[in-house]
């Protein structure tokens, strides 16, 4: 993704880092240089035929330099490709990533209080971010680090840096998009085998959402009717739309990078992705980055989320993760509409992690949670 020694800057060197980066750079880089030589480098594998992504490059950045630590409640396996990359572009960089569930980071910024190591907190949701905003222990952002993405996706004290809607998988060879409803409380009379998975956390917050946008009681109505109807529980919901493809279910509800997922394994498969409109059944939910109030190292912190915002990043993120990226110069994978083109819920994002009274009420309807 990028340029050779021609950026090399304050005494140090960026070199090449992942096999095969040269040949997929942005700005049509040739894979010509030798081992001695810098290279930011595309991170991950790249998709053929992507066009090149938009938005700032991690060239046009300023240099990280020093320690830097991250709380991420993102899981390694996701983002880890991350920070071994940015570590090996700027030899002075020492970042010090440490993985546990958001809710868990949040709880021990508090718990540590002034004392806390942490400088980034880079969270797997929107509702733990602001639970940290409304305690006070994160700091204003820049206006650049804001203006990278969307008002949506973005607060003064934090800033998404990717995001996943819900979606319908449905089996193509069964259903035509026609055949699926854009209202998602039609769902609760399908005429078909539906799927989910409602032990799974991205579920629970699309129940919040509808309990958030329609009332308990119709929210209770609707999980009544799609149980009622039958509806088939699995542990996750790659497994739902694994099931959709196999053809043991005609559709269900997933976040909808499992759904991309299942075609980077098995590009022919028999699946495909509905959305509804302006609804829970679309809800946006985001990952983001802020700024611990304590951090002894605010510029390089800032710098940090600087980076998760860059074109690099943002590529990574639609073709390894399979994530929108947040930053609109940058498409997401696939066949997928882009953000501008999604119908999504006018909702609090930081309320989706409320998750307590939707678990009663989804047992009080007779889900199996």
């Amino acid at each position: 993704m990028t340029q050779d020694d021609a950026h090399t800057t304050a005494g140090y060197r960026r070199r090449q880092v992942l096999a095969g980066a040269a040949a997929l750079g942005i700005g049509g880089v040739a894979g010509c240089l030798s081992e001695s030589e810098p290279e930011a480098g595309l991170i991950g594998s790249g998709r053929a035929g992507r066009p090149e992504p938009g938005g700032t490059t991690i060239e046009e950045l300023p240099d990280l330099q020093g320690d830097l630590t991250v709380y991420s409640g993102r899981n390694e396996f996701l983002i880890g490709t991350i920070e071994e990359h940015l570590s090996a572009v700027y030899d002075d960089f020492d970042p010090s990533f440490r993985y546990a569930g958001s809710t868990e980071h949040v709880n021990t910024i508090l718990t540590e209080g002034s004392g806390t190591p942490a400088d980034v907190f880079f969270s797997v949701n929107a509702g733990a971010l602001g639970t940290l905003a409304d305690e006070g222990r994160t700091r204003s952002l820049p206006e650049d680090v804001l203006s990278a993405t969307t008002e949506e996706f973005r607060t003064e004290e934090w800033v998404g840096t990717s995001g996943r809607v819900r979606t319908i998988p449905y089996n193509t060879e069964t259903l035509d998009e026609s055949d699926l409803p854009s209202d998602i409380l039609a769902y609760e009379t399908f005429d078909g085998d539906l799927g989910w998975a409602p032990s799974y956390g991205s579920c629970q917050a699309f129940v919040t959402a509808l309990r958030l946008l329609k009332g308990e009681e119709r929210t209770r109505e609707w999980l009544e009717g799609v149980i009622d109807g039958g509806i088939q529980a699995y542990n996750n919901e790659f497994a739902v739309s694994q099931a959709v493809a196999d053809g043991d279910l005609d559709a269900g509800f997933a976040n909808h990078y499992y759904i991309q997922r299942v075609l980077d394994g098995s590009p022919d498969a028999p699946i495909d992705t509905a959305f509804t409109s302006g609804d829970a059944g679309a809800t946006f939910n985001i990952a983001g980055a802020a700024v611990v109030d304590e951090t002894d190292s605010p510029e390089l912190a800032e710098n940090f989320l600087r980076h998760l915002l860059s074109a690099e990043v943002q590529e990574f993120f639609a073709v390894e993760t399979f994530e929108y990226p947040t930053v609109p110069a940058v498409e997401p994978v696939g066949e997928l509409p882009g953000l501008d083109e999604l119908d999504l819920p006018d909702i609090d994002l930081t309320a989706l992690s409320d998750l307590e009274p939707t678990v009663e009420l989804m047992r009080s309807a007779g889900a199996q949670i």
